[in-house]
């Protein structure tokens, strides 16, 4: 008697919603990749606007992820990867072909540091993930500075040259290798940084919310380069704000938690005396009877 064939187990294939966030990263990383091919034909505004087009599906992929319930080990890699060539390669070469390749090797030394300190501040988020023992506060902000932010900030002297024109203070390679060395720093550093992450809009404030965001698109559409500067400054000048908000949220943290243990020791003492008070009354002998 023959026994039954046993069919193979079919492996059920993945939602195209589960794979809209990798889709996303993968876009930032060609936007990233083609950044560099801009540069290399020398057009640096549309340089700008690739590595800033995957700062923006960076945003994204992220959170519809989390919306869709599609977070993996796979995404989280490929994000990783994506996130060092698109701010952390892309605009290394950019500007050294730009403005930094004038100052010879040391312009190679700056934007090799660049590199170094962002795949070191990946890394570093990555060990960090999932972190225990954080008060929930911590989850806002970032430690160091984030891969996209750092990517604006270091072109931003670019950004400001593209507006003001290519002959600006701003396009010297002194001030981009001084603006190189000080993103670099903040990478790796541990000040913290505004996150966004768990950012809730309270009811009273969606419609102004919703005005300034359509304000910002107008400025965007007529003067671009303009209010991209005006946000990197505001960004910059929060990081001061951020690691000034945080100590005080440690501050406050690490009091409660000493009064909680001051009130927990004092408790432990007030239930040791009661019971060193109880055990010293049923060791006196019983009064005698008259």
């Amino acid at each position: 008697m023959k026994s039954p064939e046993r069919r193979t187990p079919r492996i059920n294939g993945l939602s195209f919603n589960k794979l809209i966030p990798n889709i996303l990263t993968m876009l930032a990383l060609c936007a990233g990749l083609t950044s560099i091919r801009f540069g290399l034909h020398g057009k640096w505004d549309m340089a700008v606007v690739g590595i800033l087009l995957a700062g923006l599906l960076d945003g994204l992929d992220g959170r519809i992820a989390r919306l869709l319930h599609g977070t993996s080990k796979f995404g989280a890699e490929l994000d990783s990867l994506s996130d060092f060539i698109s701010f952390g390669v892309a605009p290394s070469i950019v500007l050294y072909l730009w403005t930094m390749q004038g100052a010879g090797g040391l312009g190679w030394a700056l934007v090799l540091l660049f590199s170094v300190c962002m795949a070191l501040r990946l890394a570093r988020f990555n060990t960090m993930l999932g972190e225990p023992d954080l008060p929930p506060w911590a989850y806002n902000f970032f430690t160091g500075v984030p891969a996209p932010a750092a990517a604006g900030l270091v072109l931003l002297p670019m950004i400001i040259s593209l507006r003001s024109g290519e002959d600006s203070f701003f396009a010297s390679a002194s001030v981009n290798a001084i603006v190189l060395v000080t993103v670099s720093f903040l990478m790796v550093s541990r000040i913290p940084t505004y996150s966004g992450k768990r950012f809730r809009v309270p009811h009273e404030y969606v419609v102004p919310m919703l005005l300034l965001i359509g304000v910002l698109t107008a400025f965007l559409v007529t003067d671009p380069w303009g209010t991209i500067t005006v946000v990197g400054i505001l960004y910059a000048g929060s990081i001061p704000l951020s690691a000034r908000a945080f100590r005080k949220l440690q501050k406050q943290t690490a009091e409660l938690r000493a009064a909680e243990a001051l009130a927990k020791e004092n408790a432990q003492r007030e239930m040791a005396a009661r019971q060193d008070a109880s055990q010293d009354a049923l060791r006196q002998p019983p009064e005698p009877q008259v």
